[in-house]
């Protein structure tokens, strides 16, 4: 191929026009937030991450342990952080499937969030590549279905900003 190496090139973009800006490709759906396209590469990530459940707090923790491409910072969904930096999305669906934000507006949600938070690490860009083909497709989908499964069971359901919410097992970090 003859892409630029000095670019970050799109995991999820199965569909981009060629001249789609460089990065990964926002997810859009029937009635989320309006997606911008970049007009530069993405320089930075935020992930929106349920601080109720553990598997997130795990994954949390093991995402910023890795060698990152793209920075990757972390914010609690549905907390008054979340809503200072972007008021425009909803944030009662981040509590319920992850969200990635990338610093020029892209918003990726549930199979599409995984996949670009694994294309900002450096072990794992050419897996993300992977993951975005019809070889690939099928396993991340079912991945993030079953880390949803597991989540349905560990953590109580909750409305944004209640302070009736149970703890997680284990505390607030989750199990140790």
């Amino acid at each position: 191929m003859d892409r630029p190496r000095d670019r970050a090139v799109s995991p999820v973009a199965d569909d981009a026009p060629p001249a789609a800006a460089p990065g990964p490709a926002p997810y859009a759906a029937a009635g989320s937030v309006p997606v911008r396209r970049a007009a530069a590469p993405v320089r930075r990530l935020t992930v929106l991450y349920d601080a109720r459940c553990p598997l997130c707090v795990h994954l949390r923790g093991w995402l910023q342990r890795q060698r990152q491409l793209v920075p990757l910072d972390f914010v609690p969904a549905g907390s008054a952080e979340a809503v200072r930096r972007f008021p425009e999305l909803d944030h009662a669906a981040t509590l319920r499937e992850i969200t990635v934000v990338g610093d020029l507006g892209q918003v990726y949600r549930e199979t599409a969030a995984w996949i670009v938070c694994l294309w900002a690490l450096t072990e794992y860009r050419s897996r993300a590549h992977w993951l975005t083909t019809p070889a690939g497709r099928p396993f991340a989908r079912g991945t993030v279905l079953a880390a949803a499964r597991y989540r349905a069971m560990a953590v109580p359901p909750c409305a944004p900003g209640s302070t009736a919410c149970a703890t997680p097992p284990g505390g607030a970090r989750g199990p140790r």
